[in-house]
């Protein structure tokens, strides 16, 4: 694991729901919002211990925060981590549809 200590349950934040994922996970491939201190090795051993699957590949990338304006005030979002997961063919992930 990387130089911070933290469990395999943070690294994962949230699925990434977009039409874009959506239309990755035909093709065994899915997005995740991710801790910024984690790297592909811990992505990857999170996502095969909590959803039971066999990872291929992983990909990240940082998201820049928006500048946003409020009257004269400036402030930023933060930055934000995507990892894009590709899974061995034949497998999938089933999330709760709610």
């Amino acid at each position: 694991m990387s130089a911070v200590s933290f469990g395999l349950y943070d690294v994962l934040i949230q699925p990434v729901s977009t039409e874009k994922s959506a239309l990755m996970e035909g093709q065994s491939e899915y997005a995740f919002f991710v801790s910024r201190a984690s790297n592909k090795a811990d992505i990857k051993k999170a996502v095969e211990v909590m959803f039971n699957v066999k990872v291929e590949r992983v990909r990240t990338l940082i998201l820049k925060g928006k500048c946003k304006k409020s009257g004269r005030r400036i402030g930023f979002r933060q930055d934000r981590k995507k990892a894009y997961v590709r899974l061995v063919s034949g497998q999938v992930i089933e999330f709760d549809k709610a």
